[in-house]
């Protein structure tokens, strides 16, 4: 398909949004992700061959395939299904209208820094960073200390800003309610790292020789108090926080990831594209 005759179709099939929308609904508990007419087959079939194949360095590292941030890309279009489904194709050409992307269905690497700049915006740190600020840690008598059982056993983190801990707190408890997986596994979503002291952490990552901003920075999230990494799974030979792309893809479907993709919003936490372990506390949704 050509990218001129995906984008007619694409705007054709906006044209027909109500009835694409009907057709994708949840039906028998199960969310419906093909459309009858076969208008999007061929755009599904482009993403279905990319999701593993795209070769591409989205930050700086070779990677293979988009994998890693479907879930990511699938909570912004509101949808469960597969990215080699229809309407997901449908979808995304939706999401790419509104930020002024051609609506060919297909993802990419522009679709790709999009979402990356919509998900950044949502990180009051970082948006703090754009203006050339680093915030200043909170004072000592606003963070409280972890309990045994909430932090990793072998990285030790002690605080976390109170309202951040209150809200974890929270958002552990159902996740643990709604998900069997994580019930039976307590060290999913244990805290890896909370509160850093920030000249600490600036000399860390200047000795280590990772302070590029991705791994580490010099003024990092940490230093508030309301960002935290969570133990989401992990894989085998390699560490908790391993920035490798297997490690991150991994990572990535696990049980404990997926659900904090689609609810840790309801508890007042955003994600960090780069690291799926890395959430940031901006304060719950009003109502």
């Amino acid at each position: 398909m050509t990218r001129g005759i995906a984008v007619a179709v694409g705007l054709l099939s906006l044209a027909l949004a109500g009835q694409v929308a009907a057709q994708s609904r949840v039906a028998d508990g199960a969310e419906v992700c093909h459309l009858d007419d076969g208008a999007w087959d061929a755009v599904a079939l482009v993403n279905a061959q990319s999701i593993d194949r795209l070769e591409w360095a989205p930050f700086g590292t070779p990677e293979w395939g988009w994998d890693t941030y479907l879930p990511l890309m699938q909570r912004e279009l509101a949808t469960r299904c597969a990215a080699q489904s229809a309407v997901f194709a449908q979808r995304l050409a939706g999401w790419q209208m509104r930020y002024g992307l051609p609506a060919t269905g297909v993802f990419g690497e522009a679709e790709f820094q999009v979402l990356r700049g919509v998900l950044q915006e949502r990180r009051p740190f970082l948006m703090a960073r754009v203006r050339g600020e680093c915030p200043e840690p909170p004072p000592i008598s606003e963070l409280a200390y972890l309990t045994v059982q909430e932090e990793a056993a072998d990285r030790l983190t002690r605080l976390l800003r109170r309202d951040t801990l209150d809200a974890w707190r929270r958002m552990v408890a159902a996740a643990r309610a709604e998900v069997p997986a994580l019930a039976g596994n307590t060290e999913f979503l244990q805290i890896v790292s909370g509160w850093r002291d920030p000249v600490e952490d600036a000399a860390r990552c200047a000795q280590d020789g990772n302070c590029d901003g991705l791994r580490r920075a010099e003024c990092s999230a940490h230093r508030t108090g309301a960002a935290i990494d969570l133990y989401v799974g992990h894989l085998t030979g390699m560490g908790v926080v391993s920035t490798e792309p297997a490690s991150r893809h991994f990572m990535s479907h696990s049980p404990a990831y997926l659900w904090l993709v689609s609810n840790a919003h309801r508890f007042g936490f955003v994600p960090y594209v780069f690291e799926p372990w890395h959430w940031e506390y901006v304060g719950e949704p009003a109502g």
